[in-house]
């Protein structure tokens, strides 16, 4: 397991099992990853990205897409436990065909 840490950001990226789909996540060797790159569920986990320290631990449920720069965008989640929502920013192999489904989508 790879870690880096800073005030508010604690950094694992390591292989995982999704949750929610079953695919086999692989690390991304470039930053943390914190989601499914197959279905982009994630699990609600974390109170500061990577801290482990979230009691919910919830399905986090892509719920729409946001720009973010020029060249990448955020995948809006709502946890199904608990309906916090959240924001991470995607992965350069993340599952397009579910990118643009969710662009497709209006959130409330």
């Amino acid at each position: 397991m790879s870690e880096l840490s800073t005030p508010k950001f604690t950094m694992i990226d390591e292989d995982f099992k999704c949750a929610v789909c079953g695919f086999e996540v692989k690390k991304l060797g470039y930053t943390a990853r914190d989601h499914c790159p197959n279905c982009l569920s994630s699990l609600h986990v974390d109170i500061n990205p990577g801290d482990r320290l979230n009691k919910c631990h919830g399905i986090l449920q892509p719920i729409g897409i946001e720009k973010f720069k020029t060249d990448s965008y955020k995948i809006i989640y709502e946890c199904k436990k608990c309906h916090q929502r959240h924001k991470n920013i995607m992965a350069v192999d993340d599952n397009f065909d579910k990118i643009i489904e969710l662009s497709n989508k209006n959130i409330a």
